[in-house]
């Protein structure tokens, strides 16, 4: 019994052949040629490993269709794959206003999640978006918002993925101007919202 459980947990593990002179030859990290070689095992197998920090370059801009109001309304984060390996990203982001200069002045946003989450992969070049809304500013001006409290105004946001990192990103057509910090996320998908 114990023979036939040991060779069911072999049969379904990934084993990664490291060539004895990597070993001996003291050039190269033998874990993390291991590493590259299991991930490029998981990518080949359609899976492959979330997208690092690094890998990943973020643009933001108003979305085309947003709220009415004179705030930002509405705001597309994109995503892209610097690097030279497929990866993954999954899930809803955590959104963050970013304090000016200093991380402990962000004010995280509430925030809440519409449509099912799925996991986009990303070969080199390619690109996911998340569409963010906001409680819009209301009037001229610094403008107002509905629920009586005062607007917030952001240089940038503070964008978060599981495993993937948090970046912090600027519009690229103004600042970002909400209400009530709260907003809506969709998840990450390889199709680009309006």
């Amino acid at each position: 019994m114990q023979y036939s459980y040991t060779a069911r947990i072999f049969a379904s593990a990934i084993v990664v052949a490291v060539p004895l002179a990597a070993c001996q030859s003291g050039s190269g990290d033998v874990v993390t040629q291991a590493s590259s070689r299991a991930e490029a095992a998981a990518a080949a197998a359609g899976t492959g490993a979330e997208c690092a920090s690094a890998a990943l370059k973020l643009k933001a801009y108003q979305a085309a269709r947003r709220p009415a109001g004179t705030g930002t309304g509405a705001v597309i984060v994109e995503f892209t794959n610097v690097s030279k390996q497929p990866c993954i990203l999954r899930g809803h982001p955590s959104v963050a206003g970013a304090g000016n200069g200093s991380t402990q002045r962000s004010t995280a946003l509430k925030v809440t999640r519409t449509g099912s989450p799925s996991t986009v992969r990303l070969a080199p070049r390619a690109r996911a978006w998340v569409k963010l809304t906001f409680v819009q500013v209301q009037g001229e001006g610094p403008g107002y918002c509905l629920s009586g409290a005062e607007p917030s105004v952001y240089p940038a946001l503070l964008i978060g993925l599981p495993r993937s990192g948090t970046h912090r990103v600027a519009l690229t057509d103004g600042r970002i101007a909400e209400c009530d910090n709260k907003v809506t996320t969709t998840a990450v998908s390889a199709v680009k919202p309006s």
